[in-house]
């Protein structure tokens, strides 16, 4: 920590936030001083010391965060240690592959609950865990907006996986492989073996998918210690770090480094050069808008685009490369990638350590510039394209977005007919169809799977290929849906159009035979379709989406802004502080 060690405790112990429910002598405070001694607890081990909350995302339902117990014991002994009082508190664990339809759907839901966690408890900081797409984003959403000391304590990439000397990066490699099964090139028993091989250890996607994008991102705003995201799960190391948040926090709570004191739009930035060094996942362009509205700040699709237009993928990562994150790791992790890219930080910028990016990367050094490369061997040369391109004209005027990185050279200007699917359940019966009319130049439509839509806007961006054209070789067609995809996936595929179709959006107007073009050169996506015509179709147009009458869903339908604004509930942007409970 750099906080001024002549003002170690810049807060008196009756500034403490926890001492509203612990030190009044009245007959409130004194049940809440009973009933923590009912735990076992001496007095003196809580009173008079920061409380720190441990808002836990593990579940026996997330494999990714199945080791998240055992890290908050590390970071309880550290709080301990370092005069605080820890307190673990469990939260909704969004993890990405057994949760249905999609986390997306509950990011939200875990930001509130992170958010009301902090406020209804007598918390004076937090340690974060989670680390598993939607969790890092829904974390610090809820953490910016209650305005606590927080630190993020990712859950770490898992180890490296291989079979049969084929390096196999989660998600990624599940589709190719699966392509393979339905040609015939690979067997059902390899397939079965394939899947009790590909993810071998405790931890998230070993790949640049949405979850090392996001705790990476997190990591270069400030949100962690510097180069922790980069740590894998199984290494010693990661249960050290976890340690070290404990510490830190309470250094963190003593001097009231909240994220209102040090989280800037520059923080932001230096998040997308990240993300566009590092090759990262689509979805990061959702919620880095959604965190960004938290804390009052604008960022925009235009504002990463201008980014990604400099700053070319340089990280040799599965989707974009051929290496997962232990090599990484090993290489120097993300702070030896940001050191290649501090022309275009804000190297002044603070963190949760109080030190500036400069100091943050002084130390760093790349140990394989094959893995971490610089600026003039980049994986993917920005002629080639990028890690984000947004697209608007008459099928997405609020905009629609690509890795244009993953695009074949040949698709990046292309006009095709469009072949429309209205839900995913009717693509995934027909799209296999021998008697399908479609073409490799044909272009693959889903609608009505945008936030609204499905509702929570699935991963179903990486729309299968026909069987019939995969067995004549195509591996890649234009693809356009209101989805998302996973971070783990590739290809010429145009994600998050908005206004999404089960809004009214031109998504909804297109029909099978419309001729679509798509110039990535000149960002446009349209429809060539007339105006008039198109005023026709939505006079008649009729929505088919389902509308949810009760539960979560149905306050998700109601309340999620478009995939432009962030898909945060529109009651939820930074305002007006929600006043601290009444405790009488």
């Amino acid at each position: 920590m750099s906080f001024n060690a002549n003002d170690l405790h810049k807060l008196d112990i009756s500034a403490l936030r926890s001492q509203r429910w612990y030190a009044p002598d009245t007959i409130r405070a004194f049940a809440h001083r009973q009933r923590s001694q009912q735990s076992g607890l001496n007095r003196e081990e809580f009173m008079g010391k920061p409380v720190i909350g441990i808002i836990n995302t593990w579940s026996e339902m997330s494999p990714c965060h199945s080791h998240l117990r055992e890290r908050a014991e590390a970071v309880k002994r550290a709080v301990w240690a370092a005069g605080g009082y820890p307190v673990e508190l469990p939260a909704l664990s969004v993890g990405e592959v057994l949760v249905k339809p999609t986390t997306m759907l509950y990011r939200n839901f875990l930001a509130m609950e992170a958010e009301e966690l902090l406020r209804q408890h007598p918390i004076d900081g937090a340690v974060l865990l989670g680390g598993c797409d939607k969790s890092t984003p829904a974390l610090l959403m809820g953490a910016i907006s209650m305005d606590l000391p927080v630190i993020f304590c990712p859950a770490g990439p898992m180890s490296s996986g291989k079979w049969r000397g084929h390096v196999t990066g989660a998600g990624t490699h599940t589709k190719k492989f699966w392509d393979q099964l339905r040609l015939g090139a690979i067997t059902q028993h390899d397939w079965v073996e394939l899947e009790g091989a590909m993810t071998r250890s405790i931890g998230t996607c070993n790949t640049m998918g949405t979850a090392s994008t996001m705790t990476s991102i997190a990591d270069a705003i400030g949100f962690m210690l510097p180069g922790a995201s980069s740590i894998p799960a199984a290494d010693s190391r990661h249960v050290q770090m976890a340690a070290q948040c404990g510490q830190t926090i309470v250094d963190m709570v003593w001097h009231d480094h909240k994220p209102s004191r040090w989280l800037t739009r520059a923080n932001f930035i230096n998040g997308v050069v990240a993300y566009m060094a590092l090759g990262g996942s689509t979805n990061a362009a959702i919620h880095l808008i959604a965190m960004a509205n938290r804390a009052g700040i604008t960022l925009t699709l235009e504002d990463m685009e201008a980014v990604a237009r400099e700053v070319p993928v340089l990280a040799n990562l599965f989707p974009s490369g051929d290496q997962l994150m232990e090599e990484f790791f090993f290489a120097g992790g993300l702070m030896a990638q940001l050191k290649k890219v501090q022309q275009f930080l804000n190297l002044d910028a603070i963190g949760v350590t109080n030190r500036p990016v400069a100091a943050w990367i002084a130390n760093a050094n790349c140990y394989d510039d094959n893995v971490i490369r610089s600026l003039d061997n980049p994986v993917v040369p920005l002629s080639q394209g990028c890690a984000l391109a947004v697209l608007r004209g008459n099928l997405c005027p609020n905009g629609a977005v690509m890795k244009s990185s993953a695009a074949k050279p040949e698709l990046r200007h292309h006009k095709g007919a469009a072949i429309v699917f209205d839900s995913h359940q009717e693509l995934s019966d027909r799209i296999d169809d021998p008697a399908l009319d479609i073409t490799k130049d044909s272009v693959v439509i889903l609608r009505n799977a945008g936030p609204v839509g499905a509702p929570g806007m699935p991963e179903w961006g990486n729309l299968p290929i026909p069987k019939k054209l995969l067995q004549e070789g195509v591996t890649d067609m234009v693809r356009i849906t209101d989805a998302r995809m996973s971070g783990t996936h590739y290809g010429t595929c145009i994600l998050h159009v908005a206004p999404e179709s089960a809004i009214g959006g031109p998504l909804a107007l297109v029909r099978t035979g419309d001729i679509i073009e798509l110039d990535i050169a000149k960002g446009s996506l349209n429809m060539l379709v007339s105006d008039e015509e198109l005023a026709e179709r939505r006079r008649t147009l009729k929505p088919v989406h389902k509308v949810y009458e009760r539960s979560y869903a149905a306050l998700y339908q109601q309340h999620v802004t478009q995939a432009d604004q962030g898909c945060d509930f529109d009651f939820l942007q930074a305002g007006s502080k929600v006043p601290e409970p009444p405790i009488f």
